[in-house]
């Protein structure tokens, strides 16, 4: 799988079959697309190629309450890298200028000029160009390229999304989650010096970098993570830390702190996959540390108990 970042200027693919989206996640939604692609890619004798951006567009257009990301870029990629059915990614810059683009140009230029597009296969839903005024009617109207809308896929009866992919997450329903995405919910991340609070009380933990700063789900969960070290399971806590956080932020910083079982090794400085196999409880603010430290003790005995 060939990527391509930032300007576009510097594709050079050959004539492919196309499709286009955030594609955060990579649901089963995302791979039924693109296996399709794959099929029609394959009748045609072209190489598959997906158009997708960065940041995602809700992002420019409301930063300030932004969706929440299921999966950095980088996640992203290697998912699709793992589902093995994209020859091209093209991460298209999402910024102003990019938005201001007609419908018509974003065809002619983006579509045809840069990309060669001989075979577009669109969401049901699809809308492009500036104040989403492009649709499949306008795309199927082309003469050099051939457009097909692929109808939803769903999961007894509601449509597999994104959207439903982090309502099931913010509900703390990590089995509906795995079902719409395929896998197990999972955030990977460098793992960096925090306030190393954790060891003081006993239980030490992993402090993993959230590039995104509102996470999907929040809470404490049982999981299991990939290290250089193999895998290890754990107890996570994702959110605020509301009883050691005294001040409230106008921009609330989340925190992924992992304390793993039975492990005492250096972990700083390395990318690590955490996965979240099942939610304990939500965050709660204790009268003190003593309160703290025996609910996570619970939750550590808790977490043992899942996995035996």
């Amino acid at each position: 799988m060939q990527v391509y970042s930032g300007s576009s200027s510097a594709i050079a693919i050959p004539p492919c079959a196309l499709t286009i989206g955030n594609f955060d996640g990579v649901h089963l939604g995302h791979q039924a697309m693109l296996a399709h692609l794959r099929e029609a890619a394959h009748r045609r004798g072209l190489p598959t190629a997906l158009l997708t951006f960065e940041p995602l567009p809700r992002e420019l257009f409301t930063p300030l309450d932004p969706p929440a990301r299921l999966t950095t870029l980088r996640d992203r990629l290697a998912r699709l890298k793992a589902i093995g059915l994209v020859d091209y990614v093209i991460v298209q810059r999402f910024n102003r200028a990019f938005a201001a683009l007609s419908p018509q140009a974003f065809i002619e230029k983006i579509l045809c000029q840069q990309l060669h597009t001989r075979y577009l296969l669109i969401g049901d839903d699809f809308r492009f160009g500036a104040k989403r005024e492009g649709d499949f009617g306008l795309l199927a109207a082309q003469p050099s390229f051939e457009t097909e809308a692929m109808p939803t896929l769903a999961l007894e009866g509601e449509r597999v999304s994104s959207s439903l992919v982090r309502q099931a997450l913010q509900q703390g329903d990590l089995v509906l989650a795995k079902c719409l995405l395929g896998a197990d919910y999972q955030i990977s991340g460098r793992v960096i010096h925090g306030k190393k609070l954790g060891r003081t009380l006993g239980f030490p933990t992993a402090n993993v970098n959230l590039l995104h700063r509102k996470p999907a789900l929040q809470g404490v969960f049982v999981v299991e993570a990939e290290t250089t070290f193999g895998c290890l399971r754990g107890v996570a806590s994702l959110g605020l830390n509301p009883t050691v956080t005294s001040a409230i932020s106008p921009r609330p910083d989340y925190h992924l702190e992992v304390h793993f079982f039975d492990f005492a090794e250096d972990l700083y400085g390395q990318r690590i996959t955490v996965r979240f196999l099942s939610k304990l409880r939500d965050e709660e603010k204790y009268d003190s540390i003593e309160q703290l430290v025996a609910q996570i003790t619970r939750d550590a005995a808790a977490a043992r108990a899942f996995f035996h």
